[in-house]
């Protein structure tokens, strides 16, 4: 799918949330490798060490409602603007029903669906005075249509907000020429789904995957420099389900 080639993102400036690794990280790199001035977003110093000398790296917690205030200014102080916002961080802490308390609830609200919406706040404050349009891509998770498995029913919660904030997002924001749209994982070979299972939960998961594997992270950042290129103009509210056939709507 990727057939975009190393000048398509020259002059864009964006923003990749939680780009220290996993899917952030092979998104953040995709644009870079396609000319784009990239600010790099992540919880930790360390995980962005690597970024220092081909990306803007900014250290913030976005479950911070503030930080994204923080993270638009260092931006548009360091690249004059911004043209793309993928928002790529989140957090999943498994536990089962009756062991989900308030702090695990709100933190999966605050991490995935609250920092959604005031970093889109904060980019579209951007975007309007700069008056050239713009492009918004949220990850999200297929455990907003299923809603979740072994354990991950608040992350599915959170997940299905962002669905519908990008839907409302997107209609809102059209006569701005800004698009809106969800990009919808399902098992990517990232740290953070391998850390949280057991390997004979992730084979069973696995083995429910008609493509055969997970994805790999760049396979995902390939679906998103399509959605972030001239291709997609006339797309916005859009969920694009990158699944390997694991949902099919």
């Amino acid at each position: 799918m990727d057939n975009l080639n190393e000048h398509a993102f020259a002059g864009k400036r964006a923003i990749v949330t939680g780009a220290g690794r996993g899917i952030g990280e092979a998104i953040a790199r995709h644009l870079v490798d396609r000319g784009a001035t990239v600010c790099v977003v992540d919880r930790g110093a360390r995980q962005l060490e690597h970024w220092k000398e081909i990306g803007v790296p900014i250290v913030e917690d976005l479950s911070v409602t503030s930080s994204a205030r923080r993270v638009l200014e260092v931006a548009v102080e360091k690249t004059g603007g911004v043209d793309f916002l993928v928002h790529a961080a989140g957090i999943l802490r498994r536990r089962p029903f009756l062991e989900v308390d308030e702090q695990n609830w709100e933190l999966h609200i605050q991490t995935n669906l609250r920092s959604t919406f005031f970093l889109a706040q904060e980019c579209v404050k951007v975007m309007r005075v700069q008056g050239t349009g713009g492009r918004i891509v949220a990850v999200a998770s297929d455990a907003w249509w299923t809603g979740g498995y072994d354990g991950s029913l608040a992350y599915a919660a959170s997940k299905g907000g962002v669905v519908s904030l990008v839907r409302g997002l997107a209609r809102e924001l059209a006569p701005l020429h800004i698009t809106v749209n969800a990009v919808v994982p399902g098992l990517v070979d990232t740290e953070m789904l391998r850390g949280q299972l057991t390997p004979e939960r992730l084979a069973r998961q696995a083995g429910n995957i008609p493509w055969g594997r997970l994805a790999e992270p760049s396979e995902i950042a390939d679906v998103v420099g399509f959605i972030l290129s001239d291709a997609s103009v006339y797309m916005t509210g859009a969920i694009f389900n990158v699944s390997g056939g694991l949902l099919m709507y």
